[in-house]
Protein backbone atom coordinates (compact mmCIF):
# COMPACT_ATOMS: atom_id res chain seq x y z
CA UNK A 1 0.00 0.00 0.00
CA UNK A 2 1.46 3.37 -0.93
CA UNK A 3 0.81 6.70 0.77
CA UNK A 4 0.38 10.05 -0.92
CA UNK A 5 0.10 13.56 0.50
CA UNK A 6 -3.01 15.53 -0.45
CA UNK A 7 -3.45 19.25 0.31
CA UNK A 8 -6.26 21.81 0.07
CA UNK A 9 -4.47 25.06 -0.86
CA UNK A 10 -7.70 27.01 -1.40
CA UNK A 11 -7.85 27.16 2.41
CA UNK A 12 -4.88 29.55 2.30
CA UNK A 13 -1.52 28.60 0.81
CA UNK A 14 0.95 30.45 -1.38
CA UNK A 15 2.91 28.68 -4.09
CA UNK A 16 5.97 28.82 -1.85
CA UNK A 17 4.11 27.00 0.92
CA UNK A 18 2.92 24.31 -1.51
CA UNK A 19 6.45 23.92 -2.84
CA UNK A 20 7.81 23.42 0.68
CA UNK A 21 5.26 20.66 1.34
CA UNK A 22 5.89 18.98 -2.02
CA UNK A 23 9.64 18.94 -1.44
CA UNK A 24 9.21 17.69 2.11
CA UNK A 25 6.89 14.92 0.89
CA UNK A 26 9.36 13.89 -1.79
CA UNK A 27 12.33 13.94 0.58
CA UNK A 28 10.37 11.89 3.13
CA UNK A 29 9.62 9.13 0.65
CA UNK A 30 5.90 9.57 -0.02
CA UNK A 31 4.70 8.28 -3.37
CA UNK A 32 2.72 11.33 -4.49
CA UNK A 33 1.84 14.97 -3.87
CA UNK A 34 -1.69 15.86 -4.91
CA UNK A 35 -3.75 19.00 -4.52
CA UNK A 36 -7.37 19.94 -4.79
CA UNK A 37 -8.61 22.10 -7.66
CA UNK A 38 -10.76 24.78 -6.03
CA UNK A 39 -11.06 28.55 -6.34
CA UNK A 40 -12.71 29.43 -3.02
CA UNK A 41 -12.02 28.75 0.62
CA UNK A 42 -14.50 26.46 2.33
CA UNK A 43 -15.72 27.54 5.75
CA UNK A 44 -14.80 30.58 7.83
CA UNK A 45 -11.32 32.01 8.07
CA UNK A 46 -8.88 34.26 6.28
CA UNK A 47 -8.97 33.42 2.55
CA UNK A 48 -5.62 35.07 1.79
CA UNK A 49 -3.48 34.78 -0.21
CA UNK A 50 -6.35 33.53 -2.39
CA UNK A 51 -6.64 30.58 -4.73
CA UNK A 52 -3.89 29.21 -6.92
CA UNK A 53 -4.54 27.49 -10.21
CA UNK A 54 -3.85 23.78 -9.87
CA UNK A 55 -2.21 23.18 -13.24
CA UNK A 56 -0.09 26.33 -13.10
CA UNK A 57 1.08 25.17 -9.68
CA UNK A 58 1.75 21.61 -10.81
CA UNK A 59 3.72 22.86 -13.81
CA UNK A 60 6.03 24.75 -11.49
CA UNK A 61 6.30 21.82 -9.08
CA UNK A 62 7.16 19.56 -12.01
CA UNK A 63 10.39 21.53 -12.42
CA UNK A 64 11.10 21.76 -8.68
CA UNK A 65 10.79 18.04 -7.88
CA UNK A 66 12.33 14.94 -9.40
CA UNK A 67 10.61 11.75 -8.23
CA UNK A 68 7.23 12.26 -6.62
CA UNK A 69 4.00 11.74 -8.57
CA UNK A 70 1.94 14.92 -9.08
CA UNK A 71 -1.76 15.43 -9.74
CA UNK A 72 -5.21 16.68 -8.81
CA UNK A 73 -7.96 15.35 -6.58
CA UNK A 74 -9.81 16.47 -8.55
CA UNK A 75 -9.93 18.93 -11.41
CA UNK A 76 -13.46 20.12 -12.11
CA UNK A 77 -14.71 19.61 -15.66
CA UNK A 78 -16.57 22.93 -15.36
CA UNK A 79 -13.32 24.92 -15.06
CA UNK A 80 -11.60 24.21 -18.38
CA UNK A 81 -12.42 23.24 -21.93
CA UNK A 82 -11.28 19.68 -22.67
CA UNK A 83 -8.89 20.55 -25.51
CA UNK A 84 -6.86 23.12 -23.55
CA UNK A 85 -6.94 20.84 -20.48
CA UNK A 86 -5.49 17.97 -22.53
CA UNK A 87 -2.73 20.32 -23.74
CA UNK A 88 -1.95 21.57 -20.22
CA UNK A 89 -1.77 18.11 -18.65
CA UNK A 90 0.35 16.74 -21.49
CA UNK A 91 2.73 19.68 -21.15
CA UNK A 92 3.05 19.27 -17.38
CA UNK A 93 3.61 15.55 -17.92
CA UNK A 94 6.53 16.38 -20.21
CA UNK A 95 7.85 19.00 -17.78
CA UNK A 96 7.84 16.41 -14.99
CA UNK A 97 9.40 13.62 -17.01
CA UNK A 98 6.19 11.60 -16.96
CA UNK A 99 5.00 11.96 -13.35
CA UNK A 100 1.54 13.49 -13.77
CA UNK A 101 -1.90 12.02 -13.02
CA UNK A 102 -5.23 13.65 -13.82
CA UNK A 103 -8.07 13.42 -11.36
CA UNK A 104 -11.19 14.67 -13.14
CA UNK A 105 -14.69 15.16 -11.77
CA UNK A 106 -17.99 16.84 -12.56
CA UNK A 107 -17.59 19.71 -10.07
CA UNK A 108 -19.83 20.35 -7.08
CA UNK A 109 -18.97 23.61 -5.24
CA UNK A 110 -21.43 26.15 -6.63
CA UNK A 111 -20.12 29.10 -4.59
CA UNK A 112 -16.69 29.08 -6.26
CA UNK A 113 -18.35 29.14 -9.67
CA UNK A 114 -20.45 32.14 -8.66
CA UNK A 115 -17.45 33.92 -7.15
CA UNK A 116 -15.36 33.69 -10.32
CA UNK A 117 -18.01 33.79 -13.05
CA UNK A 118 -17.87 30.12 -14.03
CA UNK A 119 -21.12 28.58 -15.35
CA UNK A 120 -22.57 25.93 -13.05
CA UNK A 121 -25.12 23.81 -14.91
CA UNK A 122 -27.34 21.10 -13.47
CA UNK A 123 -25.76 17.94 -12.06
CA UNK A 124 -26.99 15.96 -15.07
CA UNK A 125 -25.36 18.37 -17.50
CA UNK A 126 -22.15 18.44 -15.46
CA UNK A 127 -21.90 14.65 -15.72
CA UNK A 128 -22.70 14.79 -19.43
CA UNK A 129 -19.91 17.32 -19.90
CA UNK A 130 -17.53 15.21 -17.81
CA UNK A 131 -18.30 12.19 -19.98
CA UNK A 132 -17.54 14.14 -23.15
CA UNK A 133 -14.38 15.61 -21.65
CA UNK A 134 -13.05 12.17 -20.81
CA UNK A 135 -13.75 10.97 -24.35
CA UNK A 136 -12.03 14.02 -25.83
CA UNK A 137 -8.97 14.07 -23.59
CA UNK A 138 -8.28 10.35 -24.00
CA UNK A 139 -9.05 10.65 -27.70
CA UNK A 140 -6.56 13.48 -28.20
CA UNK A 141 -3.84 11.67 -26.26
CA UNK A 142 -4.54 8.38 -28.01
CA UNK A 143 -4.58 9.65 -31.59
CA UNK A 144 -1.55 8.23 -33.45
CA UNK A 145 1.10 10.80 -34.44
CA UNK A 146 0.40 12.30 -37.83
CA UNK A 147 -3.34 11.66 -37.57
CA UNK A 148 -6.10 14.05 -36.53
CA UNK A 149 -8.92 13.87 -33.99
CA UNK A 150 -12.50 15.10 -34.33
CA UNK A 151 -15.44 15.03 -31.93
CA UNK A 152 -19.01 16.09 -32.60
CA UNK A 153 -20.73 16.07 -29.25
CA UNK A 154 -23.59 17.86 -27.58
CA UNK A 155 -21.36 20.27 -25.68
CA UNK A 156 -17.98 20.13 -27.44
CA UNK A 157 -17.01 19.99 -31.10
CA UNK A 158 -13.45 19.46 -32.32
CA UNK A 159 -12.57 19.31 -36.02
CA UNK A 160 -9.32 17.92 -37.43
CA UNK A 161 -7.27 18.58 -34.32
CA UNK A 162 -3.59 17.62 -34.68
CA UNK A 163 -4.01 16.09 -31.20
CA UNK A 164 -0.78 17.59 -29.93
CA UNK A 165 1.16 17.72 -27.70
CA UNK A 166 1.41 14.10 -26.64
CA UNK A 167 2.07 13.29 -22.98
CA UNK A 168 5.29 11.50 -22.08
CA UNK A 169 3.44 8.62 -20.41
CA UNK A 170 1.99 6.18 -22.89
CA UNK A 171 -0.69 5.38 -23.66
CA UNK A 172 -1.60 8.31 -21.39
CA UNK A 173 -1.17 9.72 -17.89
CA UNK A 174 -3.28 7.83 -15.34
CA UNK A 175 -6.81 9.19 -14.95
CA UNK A 176 -8.40 9.13 -11.50
CA UNK A 177 -12.17 9.14 -11.10
CA UNK A 178 -13.91 9.13 -7.75
CA UNK A 179 -17.20 9.72 -6.06
CA UNK A 180 -20.17 8.16 -4.36
CA UNK A 181 -22.65 7.82 -7.21
CA UNK A 182 -23.83 4.25 -7.79
CA UNK A 183 -24.34 4.46 -11.56
CA UNK A 184 -22.54 7.01 -13.70
CA UNK A 185 -19.37 7.31 -11.62
CA UNK A 186 -18.60 3.55 -11.71
CA UNK A 187 -19.39 3.50 -15.44
CA UNK A 188 -16.92 6.32 -16.12
CA UNK A 189 -14.30 4.68 -13.92
CA UNK A 190 -14.69 1.38 -15.78
CA UNK A 191 -14.43 3.12 -19.15
CA UNK A 192 -11.63 5.63 -18.57
CA UNK A 193 -9.91 5.41 -15.20
CA UNK A 194 -6.65 3.88 -14.09
CA UNK A 195 -7.71 4.52 -10.49
CA UNK A 196 -10.97 4.80 -8.58
CA UNK A 197 -10.96 6.92 -5.43
CA UNK A 198 -13.59 6.57 -2.71
CA UNK A 199 -12.95 9.46 -0.34
CA UNK A 200 -14.03 10.61 3.13
CA UNK A 201 -16.12 7.60 4.09
CA UNK A 202 -15.90 4.75 6.63
CA UNK A 203 -14.08 1.59 5.59
CA UNK A 204 -17.26 -0.41 5.08
CA UNK A 205 -18.68 2.26 2.75
CA UNK A 206 -15.41 2.52 0.84
CA UNK A 207 -15.44 -1.26 0.40
CA UNK A 208 -18.98 -1.13 -0.95
CA UNK A 209 -18.03 1.54 -3.49
CA UNK A 210 -15.04 -0.51 -4.62
CA UNK A 211 -17.27 -3.57 -5.01
CA UNK A 212 -19.70 -1.61 -7.17
CA UNK A 213 -16.91 -0.42 -9.47
CA UNK A 214 -15.56 -3.96 -9.77
CA UNK A 215 -19.02 -5.18 -10.68
CA UNK A 216 -19.51 -2.52 -13.35
CA UNK A 217 -16.01 -3.03 -14.76
CA UNK A 218 -16.57 -6.77 -15.09
CA UNK A 219 -19.93 -6.22 -16.79
CA UNK A 220 -18.22 -3.87 -19.25
CA UNK A 221 -15.62 -6.50 -20.11
CA UNK A 222 -12.78 -4.93 -18.18
CA UNK A 223 -10.73 -6.86 -15.64
CA UNK A 224 -11.52 -5.17 -12.28
CA UNK A 225 -7.95 -5.89 -11.20
CA UNK A 226 -6.73 -3.41 -13.84
CA UNK A 227 -7.92 -0.56 -11.61
CA UNK A 228 -6.11 0.89 -8.61
CA UNK A 229 -8.50 1.36 -5.66
CA UNK A 230 -7.76 4.26 -3.34
CA UNK A 231 -9.25 6.35 -0.56
CA UNK A 232 -8.58 9.73 1.04
CA UNK A 233 -9.04 11.20 4.50
CA UNK A 234 -7.61 13.80 6.86
CA UNK A 235 -4.55 12.78 8.86
CA UNK A 236 -3.44 14.08 12.25
CA UNK A 237 -0.58 12.15 13.81
CA UNK A 238 1.03 12.78 17.20
CA UNK A 239 2.92 10.90 19.90
CA UNK A 240 1.01 12.43 22.82
CA UNK A 241 -2.53 13.59 23.59
CA UNK A 242 -1.30 17.15 24.10
CA UNK A 243 0.43 17.22 20.72
CA UNK A 244 -2.63 15.69 19.08
CA UNK A 245 -4.87 18.36 20.60
CA UNK A 246 -2.55 21.12 19.37
CA UNK A 247 -2.51 19.78 15.84
CA UNK A 248 -6.28 19.37 15.80
CA UNK A 249 -6.77 22.91 17.10
CA UNK A 250 -4.54 24.34 14.38
CA UNK A 251 -6.87 22.97 11.70
CA UNK A 252 -10.04 23.94 13.58
CA UNK A 253 -11.19 20.41 14.32
CA UNK A 254 -12.09 18.41 17.45
CA UNK A 255 -10.02 15.36 18.32
CA UNK A 256 -13.04 13.14 18.96
CA UNK A 257 -14.58 14.04 15.60
CA UNK A 258 -11.28 13.48 13.84
CA UNK A 259 -10.84 10.06 15.45
CA UNK A 260 -14.21 9.07 14.03
CA UNK A 261 -13.76 10.49 10.56
CA UNK A 262 -10.02 10.49 9.82
CA UNK A 263 -6.64 8.85 10.24
CA UNK A 264 -5.94 10.28 13.66
CA UNK A 265 -3.93 9.41 16.77
CA UNK A 266 -0.53 7.93 17.51
CA UNK A 267 1.41 6.28 14.71
CA UNK A 268 0.23 2.91 16.01
CA UNK A 269 -3.41 4.01 16.01
CA UNK A 270 -3.09 5.37 12.49
CA UNK A 271 -1.51 2.14 11.24
CA UNK A 272 -4.40 0.18 12.73
CA UNK A 273 -6.92 2.47 11.04
CA UNK A 274 -5.11 2.30 7.71
CA UNK A 275 -5.24 -1.49 7.89
CA UNK A 276 -9.04 -1.41 7.90
CA UNK A 277 -8.92 0.37 4.53
CA UNK A 278 -6.05 -1.63 3.06
CA UNK A 279 -5.91 -4.77 0.91
CA UNK A 280 -7.06 -6.99 3.78
CA UNK A 281 -9.84 -4.56 4.73
CA UNK A 282 -11.83 -2.37 2.36
CA UNK A 283 -9.43 -3.16 -0.48
CA UNK A 284 -7.45 0.05 -1.01
CA UNK A 285 -3.89 -0.24 -2.27
CA UNK A 286 -3.32 3.52 -2.14
CA UNK A 287 -4.24 6.11 0.48
CA UNK A 288 -4.15 9.90 0.20
CA UNK A 289 -3.41 11.56 3.53
CA UNK A 290 -5.11 14.96 3.60
CA UNK A 291 -2.71 17.35 5.35
CA UNK A 292 -4.44 20.58 6.34
CA UNK A 293 -1.72 22.42 8.32
CA UNK A 294 0.84 23.13 5.62
CA UNK A 295 3.18 24.98 7.97
CA UNK A 296 3.77 21.91 10.13
CA UNK A 297 6.45 20.04 8.21
CA UNK A 298 7.40 18.16 11.40
CA UNK A 299 4.05 16.43 11.02
CA UNK A 300 5.13 14.99 7.66
CA UNK A 301 8.43 13.89 9.15
CA UNK A 302 6.65 12.03 11.95
CA UNK A 303 4.34 10.20 9.54
CA UNK A 304 7.27 9.37 7.29
CA UNK A 305 9.31 8.00 10.17
CA UNK A 306 6.64 6.13 12.12
CA UNK A 307 3.89 5.21 9.63
CA UNK A 308 5.28 5.08 6.09
CA UNK A 309 7.82 2.27 6.67
CA UNK A 310 5.10 -0.07 7.99
CA UNK A 311 2.52 0.05 5.17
Amino acid sequence: MDLRIFIEPQQGASYERQLAVARAAEDAGFDGFFRSDHYLRMGPGDPSPGPSDSWVTLAALARETSRIRLGTLVTSATFRLPGPLAIAVAQVDAMSGGRVELGLGAGWFEAEHTAYGIPFPSVEERFDRLTEQLAIITGLWGTPPGESFSHDGRYYQLADSPALPKPVQRPRPPIIIGGAGPRRTPQLAAAYAAEFNAAFAPAEVVGQRFARVREVAAAAGRDPADLVYSTSNVVVCAKSDAELARRAERIGREVDELRTNGFVGTPEEILAKLATFGPDGAGASRIYLQVLDLADLDHLDLIAAEVLPHV
